[in-house]
C-alpha cells in the first residue's frame, strides 16, 4: 500500500516516547471538536500508514487468516503452573486459565504480573474483575487513575465499539466511555495508548464524507478557515483505532482496487450470449456489468439470489472457473439448489472457503485458482473476512458482493457491503426481481419503510396481539408447538424464533427455557443440554448455525448441524452453545427458515429498528407470525428508526485506492 499524506487517512506514526507528538494529536482532536482550529494546521508534514503484512509464504494457507474462519473447536491450550498460581494470587478463577494463555501467550504470567489489567485481555472479563485482580496483586500501589489500568481500558472500548461493528471511534465518543469507567482523565488515557502504539489515530477531510458523517464530526466545510495561501481548508476529522482493525480495512481496500485494476475484458460476443440467455433482465445486467470488471456489487432480497447463482453456473461456458459461496451453511443449501446438480462441488461458505475445506485449491503464492468468485449474503461480510476474501484471488479475477442493503449489517466489526456500494467505484447492480407473495410484499415494504397491510389468504403472515411478556411467552409456545403445524402444516423442528434480544422476560433465554419445557424436557445433563435439544452453535463471534444434540457424555456434546456433526469439549460448551429454538436477528441473518415467529415485547420497543423487522421478518419462507407487544414502536421503527450508524474508514480507503490504480494505469 503506497503512504499517505495527512488528508490521506494513515495512521499517525507516534515514535517511542513521542509525548510531544501524542500531545499535539490530542491537541488538533479538541480544537477540530471546539472549532477553533482546522486540524489540518497541525498535520502539515507527511504521516506514514500502519506497517502491512508481511509478504505470503509461497504454499502456504493464504494471505490472511480471518478470526475464527474455520468451524473446528479450537486446540486445548497447556495453562503453565506459573499462569495457575498468578491467577490465583490476583483470585481469578483457574478455569480462566486457557484463555488466559489465548489472548496473552505462555508467559502470561509475567504479563499479568507487570501489568494485572492486561486480564481485560480476555473478552469475558469485567473491568470491575479487572481491578479487583489488581488490587490483589498490587495491593493499595493501583487505583483507577492508574496509566496500566487507562491503557487497557482505551483498547477494551475499542474492542467493544467493534463488537457493536466499528472499525474506529472519535475520540470525543472514546473519551465518553472511558469516563463511565472513572478513568479520571480520558484525553491523558488516549495519549498514553497513542504513545505505546497501543492505538493508532488517523484523520479523514469532509469533503468526501456523506451527511451524517459530517453531522457526527460537527464540522462543515463553511466553517472551514483560509489557509495561507488563500485557499478554503478542508475540515477534517479525528478517529482512534485498533491496529488489527485498521490493517483489515486497508488490506481490503488495496485488494478490491487491485481486483477492479488487473481484470481483462473477455470475449464480447460469449459474455453477450450468457446475458441473452439469463432468467431475468437483472441477472443479464449483471453478466454485462461482470464481463469488464474485476469488482461488481448486486443488491436483490431471496428471488434475486438466483441472478448470481446464474452468473456462477455459466462461468464454464466462458472457460473460467467459478465458485460461489454463502454466509452459513443454511444460505449454502439455498445457493446450491439454485446451482446444477444442486451445486455440487461449485457452492460453499465463506467459512469452508477461508478453511481450506471446501472450493478450489490454492496455487504456490497462496492465490486461489479461480477466475470468478461469487458471495452471496455479503452483507453479513465483516472486515477481516473480507480481506481474507479479496487478497486470496489472483490478479484478473473477478469478484461479485451479492447482498441485501436492507438486512442488518454483520455481527462483528465493519459494514464492506455497505462502504463499497457507497464508494461507488465499481458497478452496482440493483435486481428488479421482487420477492413474491405475501411475505415479499410485506418485506419489500418494510425495506421501503411501509409497514403494509398485506392480503394472506393462507396464512403466510399472522398477527397475535399479546399483552405482556408473559403472554408473549405462551403465545410463542403455542405457535411453534401446536398452531403452525397444525394450521400451516411446518413442524416445529422447521420453525425458528426470532427475538430483538437475549434478557428480559421474553427474551432468549426465558423463550428457550418455555420452549424446552414444551419440546424436549430434560434435566440437562449434559452442560445444561439434553440430547434432542435445538441449539445454536457459534464457534466464533459473528459465525453460528442451529443443530440438534444428538449425544452427550464426559467428553462433551456432540451436535448434528447441516451438513456435519461437530463435538463440543466440555469446558467450550458453555461459551459456544446455547439453545437455540429462539435466536435474535442477528444471530438468524443469512440464513431462512419454512416459518419464523417474530416476537416483538413492549420491553423490547427500543431495540426495533427498521433493519430488525426486516431480517426477523425476511427469515420467513412460507409464513410468517408476528407476537405483537411493541404496539406503535413497530410501525414507528419501519417509519423512521434505523440502526446506528458505524464508523469506519474502508469507504474513503477504496475510493483512494481506487483513484490510485486508474491514475497509473490512465
Amino acid at each position: 500500500m503506497s503512504s499517505q499524506d495527512a488528508t490521506g487517512g494513515g495512521a499517525a506514526d507516534a515514535p517511542a516516547g513521542g509525548n510531544a507528538r501524542a500531545a499535539e494529536l490530542l491537541a488538533a482532536v479538541r480544537a477540530v471538536e471546539s472549532g477553533e482550529r482546522s486540524a489540518d494546521s497541525f498535520f502539515t508534514e507527511r504521516l506514514r500508514p500502519p506497517a502491512r503484512r508481511a509478504p505470503r509464504a509461497p504454499g502456504g494457507p493464504g494471505p490472511v487468516a480471518a478470526a475464527g474462519a474455520g468451524d473446528g473447536e479450537p486446540v486445548p491450550v497447556t495453562v503453565p503452573d506459573a499462569v495457575r498460581a498468578v491467577l490465583a494470587r490476583g483470585g481469578a478463577p483457574e478455569a480462566l486459565g486457557e484463555q488466559v494463555v489465548a489472548a496473552l501467550g505462555e508467559r502470561a504470567d509475567e504479563v499479568l504480573t507487570a501489568d494485572p489489567w492486561q486480564l481485560l485481555a480476555v473478552p469475558s472479563v469485567r473491568t470491575e474483575q479487572a481491578d479487583s485482580f489488581a488490587r490483589a496483586l498490587l495491593g493499595d500501589a493501583c487505583g483507577p487513575g492508574d496509566e496500566r489500568r487507562a491503557r487497557a481500558l482505551v483498547v477494551r472500548m475499542l474492542e467493544r465499539a467493534a463488537a457493536r461493528g466499528h472499525t474506529v471511534l472519535e475520540p470525543a465518543a472514546l473519551s465518553r466511555a472511558l469516563t463511565q469507567h472513572a478513568v479520571p482523565e480520558p484525553d491523558e488515557a488516549v495519549r498514553a495508548a497513542l504513545d505505546d502504539g497501543a492505538v493508532l489515530v488517523f484523520e479523514e477531510t469532509l469533503d468526501s464524507l456523506d451527511v451524517t458523517d459530517r453531522a457526527a464530526a460537527d464540522a462543515s466545510e463553511a466553517d472551514a478557515p483560509e489557509g495561507e495561501d488563500g485557499e478554503e481548508e478542508r475540515p477534517v476529522r479525528l478517529l482512534v483505532g485498533l491496529e488489527r482493525h485498521a490493517l483489515a480495512e486497508e488490506s481490503l481496500a488495496d485488494a478490491l482496487a487491485r481486483l477492479a485494476g488487473t481484470v481483462l475484458a473477455g470475449d464480447a460476443d460469449a459474455w453477450e450470449a450468457v446475458a441473452s440467455a439469463a432468467p431475468t433482465p437483472s441477472a443479464a445486467e449483471l453478466a454485462r456489468a461482470t464481463a469488464g470488471h474485476g469488482v461488481v456489487t448486486h443488491s436483490g432480497g431471496e428471488a434475486a439470489r438466483a441472478e448470481p447463482a446464474f452468473l456462477a453456473a455459466s462461468a464454464g461456458t466462458l472457460g473460467l472457473r467459478a465458485f460461489a459461496v454463502a454466509h452459513g451453511e443454511n444460505g449454502r443449501e439455498r445457493l446450491a439448489r439454485l446451482l446444477p446438480d444442486d451445486g455440487g462441488d461449485a457452492a460453499g461458505t465463506v467459512a469452508g472457503l477461508l478453511a481450506g475445506r471446501e472450493g478450489p485449491p490454492r496455487d504456490t503464492d497462496g492465490l486461489w485458482e479461480l477466475d470468478l468468485l461469487v458471495v452471496c449474503d455479503a452483507a453479513q461480510l465483516g472486515t477481516e473476512e473480507a480481506a481474507a476474501l479479496a487478497e486470496s484471488l489472483p490478479d484478473g479475477a473477478r469478484l461479485v458482493l451479492s447482498g441485501d442493503p436492507h438486512e442488518l449489517g454483520p455481527a462483528g466489526p465493519g459494514q464492506v457491503f455497505h462502504d463499497v456500494t457507497a464508494a461507488r467505484c465499481c458497478p452496482q447492480v440493483i435486481s428488479r426481481t421482487p420477492d413474491p407473495g405475501p411475505l415479499g410484499e410485506l418485506v419489500s415494504g418494510v425495506g421501503a419503510g411501509e409497514l403494509l397491510q398485506v392480503q394472506a389468504p393462507d396464512r403466510e403472515v399472522v398477527i397475535v396481539p399479546v399483552r405482556d411478556a408473559g403472554e408473549a411467552v405462551h403465545r410463542t409456545v403455542q405457535l411453534v408447538a401446536d398452531s403452525v403445524p397444525r394450521a400451516i402444516g411446518v413442524p416445529a423442528d422447521e420453525t425458528q424464533v426470532i427475538v430483538p434480544g437475549h434478557d428480559g422476560a421474553a427474551g432468549t433465554r426465558a423463550l428457550n427455557a418455555a420452549l424446552k419445557e414444551r419440546l424436549n424436557p430434560g434435566p440437562g445433563r449434559f452442560g445444561g443440554f439434553d440430547p434432542g435439544d435445538r441449539v445454536l452453535y457459534s464457534p466464533a463471534p459473528g459465525r453460528g448455525a442451529t443443530g440438534t444434540v444428538v449425544a452427550g457424555d464426559d467428553d462433551g456434546l456432540r451436535i448434528e448441524l447441516p451438513g456435519c456433526t461437530v463435538a463440543v469439549r466440555p469446558d467450550r460448551v458453555a461459551a459456544t452453545v446455547r439453545h437455540g429454538w429462539a435466536v435474535t436477528a442477528h444471530q438468524a441473518a443469512g440464513a431462512r427458515w419454512p416459518a419464523v415467529v417474530a416476537v416483538l415485547p413492549g420491553d423490547a420497543s427500543d431495540a426495533l429498528t427498521r433493519e430488525w423487522v426486516y431480517t426477523a421478518f425476511g427469515r420467513a419462507a412460507r409464513h410468517l407470525s408476528v407476537v405483537h407487544g411493541a404496539e406503535h414502536a413497530l410501525a414507528e421503527a419501519v417509519a423512521g428508526r434505523t440502526a446506528p450508524p458505524r464508523t469506519t474508514r474502508l469507504r474513503r480507503l477504496l475510493a483512494q485506492a481506487v483513484a490510485a490504480v486508474r491514475g497509473g494505469t490512465g
